[in-house]
C-alpha cells in the first residue's frame, strides 16, 4: 500500500505531465573537439551523443569559457584550497573574499558587500532579513520568484505594481507608508530593462529605499552599472552565474545595512560559505569583464543581428533590447513541441512555462552571448522561421503579452 506521501506525489507528477509541465533533468556533457577553439566558436554541449548550438545559456558575455578565468579557479584552488571549510562568521571568511567584496564596492559605489552562494539566497536572505511585518513593500508584478519567497518569508505586506508602469508604482507609494521598492534590472523572462532613474526619482520622493535585483544587468547594462549606481540604488543584488560566468553573488549597500545582514541573516550565518577559489575567480572575472568592454560591444551586435534577422524572416519578438530575446507561443504543450524541432535541427533553446511565466505566455527564451557566432545566429532565426511555419503556431503578439502583465 503506498503511503500518502507517494500517493501525492504520483498524483502531482501524472498532472504536471498531462499539462506539458514536468520538469526534468537533462545531462549535458562537453566534446573537446568542439571546445578546442572555444575563444571563436559559438558555445556548444552534447546531448545523447548529438552537438547543439547552445541558445540557451545567460553567459552573456562568454566568460565562462576564457583560458584566463579558468587559470585564475586553478590558482584560487591552489592557494586556497578547493572549499572555504565553514561558515563566513566561523573560518570561512577569508582575503579572497574580502578583495571580491571591496572590488564590488569600487565598480558600484556602495560602501560595503555581503557574498552569498547564489543569487536565490542572496534575495531571500536580504528579503525576510530586512523585513517584517510592520513593513510594506512595493514590487513590480514580475520580480523574480527568490523575491517572492523572501517577501512571504518575512511577514511583510506586499503590494505589487504593473510592470515597468511608473505611474502605478507612484500610486502605490502615494498610498502607502512604504518601507522599500523593488525591481528587477532585466526581467529575466521578458528581457526588458526596469526605468531605474525614475523608479529611483520616485522612491526618494516617498522616503522609500530602492533595492534591485541587477543579476542579468550587472557587467552588461551601460548607464547606472559603474561607480555612481549607489546614487541611483540603496540596495543593489549582483549574481555572477550570468554575465561573470561564474557562481556566487552579493548583496551590496550601505555599511549598516551590511552589518545587520551579518548579524542577523540566517542564509549567512549558517551556510557554508562560498569557496574562497570561486570569489578569487569572481573577482578575476569582474576585472577581466572590465578590462575588455569589447565583449559587451560584441554582445549588442549579436543582440542587433538577431532581432534584424528575426524581422526579415517575420519572427514576431517581445521587443527586447537585451540578451533575453522572448518568443510567447502561449500553449505550453506547442512551446514543447516548437522546442524540440529547433533541438532536431542542432539549436537549443529554452522552452518556459507556467509557473515561471503566467498562464497562457509559455515562450522560447533565446538567449544570445558575445561568444556566438554570426554564422550560429543566422542559423537559429532560418530553422526557427521554419518550425514556426511548418508547426503553425499561432504567436502571440507584443500587445497581447504585454496584457498578460495587467
Amino acid at each position: 500500500m503506498s503511503s500518502l506521501l507517494e500517493t501525492k506525489i504520483a498524483a502531482r507528477q501524472h498532472a504536471l505531465r498531462e499539462q506539458g509541465l514536468l520538469r526534468q533533468r537533462k545531462v549535458l556533457s562537453v566534446d573537446h573537439a568542439l571546445n578546442t577553439n572555444a575563444s571563436t566558436s559559438s558555445p556548444r554541449f552534447v546531448f545523447e551523443g548529438r552537438a547543439y548550438v547552445n541558445f540557451s545559456s545567460n553567459d552573456y558575455l562568454g566568460l565562462s569559457r576564457v583560458p584566463q578565468l579558468a587559470e585564475a579557479l586553478h590558482l584560487g584552488a591552489q592557494t586556497y584550497g578547493v572549499g572555504s571549510g565553514a561558515s563566513p562568521l566561523v573560518t570561512g571568511y577569508s582575503d579572497a573574499h574580502l578583495a571580491l567584496e571591496r572590488e564590488l564596492c569600487a565598480l558600484t559605489g556602495h560602501e560595503a558587500a555581503l557574498l552569498f552562494c547564489s543569487g536565490f539566497s542572496a534575495n531571500t536572505a536580504l528579503m525576510k532579513t530586512l523585513f517584517d511585518q510592520h513593513d510594506i513593500v512595493v514590487a513590480d508584478k514580475l520580480v523574480h520568484a527568490s523575491i517572492i519567497d523572501g517577501l512571504q518569508d518575512s511577514g511583510a505586506q506586499l503590494k505589487r505594481f504593473l510592470h515597468n508602469s511608473l505611474e502605478s508604482a507612484e500610486r502605490l507609494l502615494a498610498r502607502h507608508q512604504t518601507s522599500a521598492l523593488i525591481t528587477e534590472s532585466v526581467f529575466s523572462m521578458d528581457g526588458d530593462c526596469a526605468p531605474i532613474a525614475e523608479l529611483s526619482a520616485l522612491c526618494r520622493q516617498h522616503h522609500a529605499w530602492f533595492i534591485v535585483d541587477d543579476a542579468h544587468g550587472f557587467a552588461v547594462l551601460d548607464g547606472y552599472n559603474n561607480a555612481d549606481a549607489a546614487k541611483l540604488i540603496d540596495v543593489q543584488v549582483v549574481t555572477f552565474g550570468k554575465a561573470l560566468g561564474c557562481q556566487g553573488a552579493a548583496v551590496l549597500g550601505s555599511q549598516a545595512l551590511i552589518d545587520f545582514l551579518v548579524s542577523n541573516a540566517r542564509e549567512y550565518i549558517y551556510s557554508t560559505a562560498l569557496s574562497p577559489a570561486n570569489a578569487a575567480l569572481a573577482l578575476a572575472a569582474t576585472q577581466y569583464s572590465t578590462a575588455h568592454p569589447e565583449l559587451q560591444q560584441k554582445l549588442l551586435e549579436n543582440i542587433k543581428l538577431f532581432k534584424r534577422l528575426c524581422r526579415e524572416a517575420n519572427v514576431p519578438l517581445l521587443g527586447s533590447d537585451t540578451a533575453i530575446q522572448p518568443l510567447i507561443i502561449g500553449d505550453a504543450r506547442q512551446t514543447l513541441q516548437v522546442a524540440e524541432e529547433l533541438r532536431a535541427a542542432g539549436i537549443w533553446v529554452g522552452a518556459i512555462r507556467p509557473p515561471t511565466v503566467p498562464v497562457g505566455s509559455a515562450r522560447l527564451r533565446i538567449t544570445l552571448t558575445a561568444a556566438h557566432a554570426a554564422e550560429d545566429i543566422a542559423t537559429c532565426v532560418a530553422q526557427l522561421a521554419q518550425v514556426l511555419s511548418r508547426v503553425g503556431v499561432p504567436l502571440v503578439t507584443e500587445r497581447q503579452a504585454a496584457d498578460n502583465h495587467r
